[in-house]
């Protein structure tokens, strides 16, 4: 009996010691009920109408275009709809679904631009099943934000947070319209911070593993101070549906954007005039970085603040303000926030030496992307021992290209080097080793001085795109 008694103890003891834990930690996890239950009144279903006139429609999964009078088509959908020849109003009209937030009790809302973009109305709905016809305050589709405008007063604003001071691993709420389904919460927590996409570069994207899903666009995502700290706009997805990487764009540059559409009608950012890329580990080599770190700088624009300030092809931008850029796409965002005609420092590294450049910030033009240009039709030579058949530019070819100082243009790219790192016919070599290369003559130069077993980066124009490239000699 004695036994028994302590057997049972013992296995008490050892449940207690398996359980506490578990319980511990579902007390640890957050319990959103009052976070929700505070916000969501002030979270709101956007719903557009885009007449399509002029526009090629779709009806019941055919697209049908505009129909002049008079026509056949025109004539059979009267007598199909009716026989007073009625075509229901909402027959050419295509819809869209969204999520926004009331930003001040006055009206002000937030969304995302792609939204509302080409709406000929939007209604903003509130959880309390209110309807307002809002006033479209001003897009920016850089950072796809759109303010809009509800004439109303005493509604329930959100309170705005500080995207900066989120960390990695915290637990964030999204509430939104997913498919349509209004005032649903999803939680999940900050995967990352300053992402990059393809489709923006001055926004430093929060990631989060938070279900979003199409209506979620627009919507806010909250802490657990219940502060909003960013606007659900992107998901990455190859099915159309929620893959666990949700993007939302910081508060602060939401706000900032808002502030500006409200009191300028536009948004201006901060520019240098410089085409970047990312540092490599075989660029970082060639060089002369440790490590690879820093904004490399492929193009100079004519007429741009970098060059009056003396900023080369070749440099690598490695702090601006005194903020250390880690990659290439960190520094859009920080010259996009820079107020225009501020002076700003950037330390840069050329060759050997670091230098600290001043320069006045410009505004970032409308198109800030260089015309295309298509590849031109040189003479050939041999080929080199990078494996290249290079030419010569003639001067209207150049002027053609917009290049000041010409370049060589590959011809073609045998087995080498060259092939390796990724050159293709019709690329434009402009440097070799931090040595301009305008002609035939001093790209031989610069390859003579390159010793046998060397990484060294060459400059290519490709297109209205410039690049560093990697090239290894080979060791004989």
């Amino acid at each position: 009996m004695r036994l028994h008694s302590r057997l049972s103890l013992a296995f008490t003891l050892l449940l207690s010691c398996l359980l506490i834990p578990a319980l511990t930690y579902a007390r640890d996890l957050p319990d959103f009920v009052d976070l929700v239950s505070a916000n969501e009144g002030s979270v709101v279903n956007i719903s557009t109408k885009q007449n399509a006139a002029g526009a090629t429609t779709e009806l019941y999964g055919f697209s049908i275009p505009e129909l002049p009078e008079g026509s056949p088509l025109q004539d059979f959908l009267h007598r199909f709809f009716g026989e007073e020849g009625d075509i229901p109003e909402d027959l050419f009209e295509s819809r869209s679904l969204g999520s926004g937030f009331i930003i001040s009790p006055d009206g002000d809302v937030l969304t995302n631009a792609h939204v509302v973009e080409g709406a000929d109305e939007i209604i903003v709905r509130t959880s309390d099943r209110r309807e307002f016809v809002a006033k479209l305050v001003g897009t920016d589709k850089r950072s796809d934000i759109a303010l809009l405008k509800v004439e109303a007063e005493g509604l329930p604003a959100v309170r705005i947070g500080s995207s900066k001071e989120l960390r990695v691993g915290e637990w964030v709420l999204a509430i939104g319209s997913p498919f349509g389904f209004e005032s649903s919460a999803t939680a999940g927590i900050v995967s990352a911070k300053g992402r990059s996409l393809p489709s923006e570069n001055y926004v430093p994207f929060i990631q989060t593993d938070v279900a979003i899903n199409p209506g979620n666009s627009g919507g806010p995502l909250f802490n657990l101070d219940g502060e909003v700290v960013g606007v659900n706009s992107q998901i990455y997805s190859r099915t159309g549906g929620f893959m666990g990487l949700s993007f939302a764009i910081p508060i602060d540059v939401a706000m900032d954007v808002a502030n500006q559409l409200k009191t300028q009608g536009r948004v201006s950012r901060g520019w240098l005039g410089v085409m970047i890329q990312d540092v490599t580990r075989e660029l970082a080599h060639s060089f002369g970085l440790d490590q690879p770190r820093g904004a490399l700088v492929a193009q100079v624009l004519p007429e741009s603040p970098a060059e009056a300030a003396g900023l080369l092809a070749g440099d690598v931008i490695l702090s601006f303000n005194g903020r250390e850029i880690p990659t290439s796409s960190a520094l859009p965002p920080v010259v996009g926030a820079t107020d225009v005609g501020s002076e700003a420092e950037v330390v840069v590294l050329r060759g050997v030496q670091r230098l600290t450049l001043t320069m006045t910030i410009g505004e970032l033009p409308e198109d800030d992307t260089l015309a295309s240009a298509s590849a031109p039709q040189p003479a050939t030579t041999q080929a080199n021992r990078l494996g290249l058949v290079l030419g010569e530019l003639d001067a209207e070819q150049r002027d053609y290209l917009g290049l000041r100082q010409g370049g060589v243009v590959v011809e073609g790219v045998n087995p080498g080097p060259a092939d390796r790192a990724g050159l293709r016919a019709g690329d434009v070599i402009l440097m070799l080793d931090r040595q301009p290369t305008p002609d035939l003559a001093s790209f031989e130069r610069a390859l003579d001085a390159i010793g046998a077993g060397r990484t060294v980066a060459v400059l290519v124009q490709r297109g209205d795109s410039r690049m560093f490239y990697p090239l290894t000699l080979p060791n004989s």
